[in-house]
């Protein structure tokens, strides 16, 4: 490992897991939407509403999508910052897949589970993509990703 990054890591690989945070109105609702919709793996020890505590995901071997009621999401931000307001968005979530079916299936499957269609599948200059937000409005695209 390069001694001279930051904590001793010599690339970005080099970090064995990561996670997103986003807050979230209902977790009900959440849960719901990024197992049907996305099916993503819902995982952790179970709270009193029969949901994981954290409300995490699996997204892929490295990467977990946390949810986090606003109210705690405001506390973990602690003072001087806030969440941002509904239909500020301040980054774009992306899923990759293997195919052009594979985005459209992703977005019928997802406005099925409460997604709403904000630029349907289609090829732009760098690539075929979709995009769509989340019952809380958090964007993705969903992309045919070329490795």
């Amino acid at each position: 490992m390069s001694s001279g990054a930051p904590g001793g890591l010599s690339r970005m690989s080099d970090y064995p897991s990561a996670a997103v945070a986003l807050p979230i109105a209902d977790r009900r609702r959440a849960h719901d939407f990024y197992t049907q919709g996305l099916g993503l793996e819902a995982v952790g020890p179970l709270a009193d509403d029969g949901l994981p505590e954290p409300l995490m995901l699996v997204v892929n071997a490295g990467l977990r999508l946390v949810l986090v009621p606003t109210g705690g999401f405001n506390w973990v931000l602690g003072e001087g910052h806030e969440v941002a307001g509904e239909r500020v968005v301040e980054c774009l979530l992306q899923l990759g897949r293997d195919s052009e079916d594979a985005v459209r299936e992703t977005v019928e499957r997802a406005q099925a589970a409460g997604a709403t269609v904000v630029r349907a599948p289609e090829r732009q200059p760098w690539g075929f993509e979709a995009l769509f937000a989340d019952p809380d409005g958090h964007l993705w695209v969903a992309a045919v990703t070329e490795d």
